[in-house]
């Protein structure tokens, strides 16, 4: 029961990540997505576009991993792609919550997630490599669906959306083709600055 018990206590913390909003606008622009929202659609866009990915890909690990890749902002909080200064203590912060969020599990578990978290981060391994073209492409997704208003209220430039896409094309080069795609119709339309 001991072990139930602190799976339990893990399912209802990590419910606070719904409360957890990012930056990035839903599809129709009624309002910000959540953490859970934006984790969910990185999951389903795991099994869609697997296909896609440079190379084969274990979705055992690929979902579970995006499911968990933004826990720690829980206790983090959300650093907006583009925010330079939030950038420079996000390790930092991200660490320490994953310390305490994966410490409630039972011990093999609190590894595993643990494990797979640092894997994303690492971005190394092909899962990690397709999980974070999925974490880029996805925002990207939403703000075109939105015509480009998270972009336009931060007014972002292309350098910015290069700089955090660098290693896109390592996870999915027909992917990453596609957002370029996206990219140039934003600065076309004056969404996204051209410099």
């Amino acid at each position: 029961m001991e072990r139930l018990r602190k799976q339990m206590e893990f399912i209802v913390e990590v419910d606070k990540v719904k409360n957890i909003f990012r930056q990035t606008y839903l599809a129709d622009a009624n309002r910000k997505e959540n953490d859970a929202e934006h984790s969910w659609h990185l999951a389903l866009m795991a099994v869609l576009l697997k296909e896609y990915s440079n190379e084969e890909v274990d979705l055992a690990k690929v979902v579970p991993m995006v499911l968990l890749h933004d826990l720690v902002e829980i206790d983090a909080g959300d650093t907006y792609a583009y925010d330079e200064a939030g950038a420079e203590t996000k390790r930092e912060r991200e660490t320490k919550a994953a310390d305490r969020i994966f410490g409630l599990l039972p011990q093999d578990q609190c590894i595993w997630f643990r494990e797979l978290w640092e894997e994303f981060e690492a971005y190394e391994t092909p899962e990690a490599k397709f999980a974070h073209v999925l974490d880029n492409c996805q925002p990207l997704l939403l703000n075109d669906a939105s015509d480009g208003r998270s972009w336009a209220e931060h007014g972002v430039k292309k350098s910015q959306i290069y700089k955090r896409n660098e290693y896109t094309s390592e996870g999915s080069v027909e992917i990453w083709e596609y957002m370029k795609e996206l990219i140039d119709k934003h600065i076309r339309l004056g969404h996204v600055m051209d410099e």
